[in-house]
């Protein structure tokens, strides 16, 4: 007989079972390693919500449906207010808790198959898939009233609203594109005072679309001659004699004619053109007092030119430096060059704007306050600011004459900028009755259409070549 022992024989039955189930528990384990990195692979680590693959996902899947018939979805678009100065002030840990207490906020407030998502820092959007738009306004309400209550970060309690902005989805829109609107309408909520939920209007998209086509048209136009300097004349109202000259830019456009600066200017201050605009206006309108004093025609009349300062130019640490190496290269006195700020450029009085004015009042250029009474209208800071002009604002002239008690107002307003040290100038002259009267309580200069309106450079010249006094 052999020694071995006879194998154990297993039913081929049983292990066909055992493989079977082995390969089973393996497919279940792969397919929950696989479930978890794609709900890693779609979620906001910080609060669990989704993130912007899910939305993406989200999205597809309800225009598909709206392909078959359904609802356009929509689409909320939040950010929180103030939530940069809170994680200054409270610190990272407390802004993460702020930001998990919102997420779930947020998600109490909205329906079962809406997607709430964080889109990263203080954005969220929420997709509410075949909704349309007056029952997303009231999701959109209920999130502002869920984040009303404050937030309890233990040691303290903050309260952190938010804006909205909301679009609804057309058969056209990619997320893009929806994103996009939304967050236009955001910018809309956010500048009519925050905690809004403001709905997307077509016409602040057109009004965007046009702002990027002004702003690029208005760079070639600095580049290209077709902005131009009209001047206006400030006079002495005792001898008739002019003292100065604005220079007004206006744009010369090929297909739109000559544009007023009040369109142009705002969108320029906005995008952060205007530097540029004010570099070529300076060195223009700098260059054109040169020219007059060198021509034979003009040369008898010594004026300053005065140009228009935006709050942008004071924020330039390169403001000074341009407008010193200007006059150096046109070799002319700074004090022949008078820079006008207006009260909104100038009462914010932080360091780097007093930095500014005692720069440029150390140079010797003249500067002098806009449109004053038009803005603030404090007396009380005539006194502390580095200006030598003030120059009134028309609408306290225009009712000169039809006002019995108007000149004594005025005498009152002159004696105050008088006991300040400040030279002014009256704006908004049109009559000579006006000129009169405003002379008349001692005023030394004014400014409007009674003496000239602004007229372009090779008008004004004419007119420097024959007239001595003002009005012609």
């Amino acid at each position: 007989m052999s020694g071995t022992k006879p194998h154990r024989l297993i039913p081929t039955d049983s292990r066909i079972e055992n493989l079977e189930r082995h390969v089973q528990a393996l497919m279940q384990e792969l397919h929950r390693a696989r479930y978890e990195q794609r709900r890693e692979t779609l979620t906001d680590s910080l609060t669990g919500l989704g993130n912007h693959l899910a939305l993406v996902n989200s999205f597809s899947e309800a225009q598909k449906a709206t392909a078959k018939g359904a609802v356009p979805p929509a689409l909320l678009l939040l950010n929180l207010d103030g939530f940069k100065a809170l994680k200054n002030s409270a610190g990272h840990a407390a802004a993460d808790q702020v930001l998990v207490t919102v997420a779930m906020r947020i998600r109490s407030a909205v329906r079962e198959n809406d997607v709430v998502t964080r889109l990263g820092g203080d954005e969220f959007a929420v997709l509410l898939p075949a909704t349309p738009l007056s029952r997303a306004t009231a999701v959109g309400n209920r999130i502002l009233a869920a984040l009303e209550p404050n937030i309890d970060l233990g040691n303290n309690s903050v309260r952190c609203g938010a804006s909205l902005g909301l679009r609804t989805a057309e058969a056209h829109h990619t997320l893009e594109d929806l994103l996009q609107e939304a967050d236009l309408a955001l910018e809309e909520s956010k500048n009519e005072g925050r905690n809004k939920l403001k709905v997307f209007d077509p016409a602040t998209l057109h009004a965007r679309q046009l702002q990027r086509q002004i702003v690029g048209e208005l760079r070639d136009a600095i580049h290209t001659d077709q902005l131009v300097l009209f001047y206006q004349p400030i006079v002495e109202l005792a001898t008739g004699r002019i003292e100065g000259c604005e220079a007004l830019v206006r744009w010369r456009h090929p297909v739109h004619g000559l544009i007023m600066p009040d369109q142009f200017i705002p969108i320029a201050e906005a995008t952060g053109l205007i530097a540029e605009l004010g570099r070529w206006v300076l060195r223009t309108a700098v260059g054109q007092l040169r020219q007059w004093r060198d021509n034979p025609v003009t040369e008898q009349h010594r004026f300053s030119m005065r140009i228009n300062v935006s709050a942008g130019d004071l924020q330039s640490l390169e403001f000074v430096d341009d407008v010193n190496e200007v006059l150096a290269e046109e070799s002319l006195a700074p004090e022949l060059l008078v820079l006008e700020l207006t009260e909104s450029a100038i009462i914010q009085n932080n360091e780097l704007d007093r930095y500014t004015l005692a720069s440029l009042r150390k140079l010797g250029v003249g500067l002098e306050i806009d449109d004053f009474g038009a803005g603030y209208s404090s007396m009380g800071y005539l006194r502390k600011l580095p200006v030598d002009r003030v120059k009134v604002d028309r609408q306290f002239v225009k009712d000169l004459g039809n006002d019995p008690s108007q000149l004594g107002f005025l005498a009152a307003i002159q004696e105050v900028i008088r006991s300040c040290g400040l030279e002014g100038v009256w704006e908004g002259i049109e009559t000579a009755e006006q000129a009169e009267a405003l002379r008349s309580i001692g005023c030394a200069s004014g400014q409007g259409y009674y003496f000239g309106r602004p007229l372009p450079e090779a008008e004004f010249t004419e007119q420097l070549s024959r007239l001595q006094t003002w009005p012609a």
